[in-house]
């Protein structure tokens, strides 16, 4: 087995408030829970599936049924745009996430994951468009992966960059547990390209015929979260188990994240353990497991001033447990976890950080969400 903890020493990402907490796993939230200030900035009719910040008071937003929207985040105004693609929306299909480019103030290119209809069925789909005004244009689909499948579930998607020029992008197993130890199809990894499409030649794959030369990670079951750390130069992404084993997971180049072979999961229809075991070696392990599932749906690694107790932390949206939830993580590798807005009782799908750290959360009932401080 090969554990992640190896490059913990060098990667420094405890927290400052890690060290003080007493170490059994579960943060005390209540510390923090009342400096939390959440207001609504406006609402959709539909689910917000990805948040891109333009900058700090103008955001990017897709709707799952296909739709797209320029936010003014001071006032809610929505400005519809134009130029999108037809989309699959069935089950968890539709228009999934967005990315701004890393040079956008110089290029005016976004990033979209979607499903995209094919005869095979929906593919999920890395594309980027020209945003000018409210068009898009110049609609680029730079990779139609070979994902395409007549189910509905386990798209994926969401879309990091790092500042080597690559982007990287996450793709579930369609449903079809096989598909994530297959390497001839992209279903089930994490993929990375240039961005204009292209495969770097240095990709882990890149010259074996036998696997598709896109593949960065594999074995994964549905990652919808997806962080690319510039600080530490390190790729993390968070994914939905079964039945209980929702994971964060540190990503290495050409590893094998283990499903359906290993899984802390069980059973939807019953509690039986799912594979051989919970661990294999030759098979990375998370550096977090959830269980019982929290379903999250999104990632970052907090950086923000707003809310200095959090530095370094991993925060994500959750679904079915319906929270924001913070991991900590100590020198040692253990973890700590704290979970905020539970009473709000909302499906958190998607989340943005604005420069200061202020955090921007898209709601299953089609609201967007401002979390600040209530003493600011």
């Amino acid at each position: 087995m090969k554990k992640w903890m190896w490059c913990l020493s060098t990667l420094l990402f405890v927290s400052a408030n890690a060290l003080s907490e007493e170490n059994n796993g579960q943060g005390n939230s209540a510390l923090d829970k009342g400096m939390l200030k959440v207001s609504q900035v406006t609402q959709f009719d539909g689910v917000p599936w990805g948040i891109s910040l333009i900058n700090d008071q103008e955001a990017i937003i897709t709707i799952k049924t296909g739709e797209a929207y320029r936010v003014n985040l001071l006032n809610g105004k929505q400005q519809a745009l134009v130029g999108l693609p037809e989309v699959d929306y069935r089950g968890q299909g539709g228009l999934l996430d967005v990315a701004r480019s890393p040079h956008f103030a110089k290029d005016s290119w976004v990033y979209f994951t979607y499903a995209k209809p094919t005869n095979q069925g929906a593919a999920t789909t890395l594309a980027r468009a020209k945003l000018v005004g409210n068009t898009l244009s110049q609609w680029q689909n730079l990779l139609v992966t070979d994902s395409a499948s007549s189910k509905t579930q386990h798209y994926g998607s969401r879309i990091a960059f790092d500042d080597k020029n690559h982007v990287f992008f996450s793709i579930g197993d369609r449903g079809t547990r096989a598909n994530s130890q297959d390497l001839t199809n992209h279903a089930g990894s994490i993929i990375r390209l240039y961005l204009d499409g292209s495969v770097p030649a240095d990709n882990p794959f890149a010259n074996d015929n036998n696997i598709r030369s896109e593949i960065w990670s594999y074995g994964h079951r549905n990652p919808q979260g997806l962080f690319y750390d510039l600080t530490t130069q390190t790729l993390w992404s968070n994914e939905h188990g079964p039945r209980g084993g929702d994971e964060i997971n540190l990503i290495r180049a050409s590893a094998n994240y283990g499903w359906p072979v290993v899984s802390h999961g069980k059973e939807y229809w019953g509690p039986i353990n799912i594979g051989e075991g919970q661990e294999k070696e030759g098979i990375e392990s998370p550096i977090k497991v959830y269980i019982p599932s929290i379903a999250p749906s999104s990632l970052i690694r907090y950086q923000g001033t707003v809310f200095p107790n959090w530095k370094g932390d991993f925060i994500s949206t959750a679904l079915v447990l319906r929270h924001l939830n913070r991991v900590s993580i100590d020198k040692e590798g253990n973890t700590m976890e704290s979970r905020y807005l539970d009473d709000i009782n909302e499906r958190l799908r998607t989340l943005a950080q604005d420069s200061t750290g202020i955090l921007y959360i898209g709601t299953d009932s089609g609201k967007l969400l401002k979390v600040s401080r209530t003493d600011k």
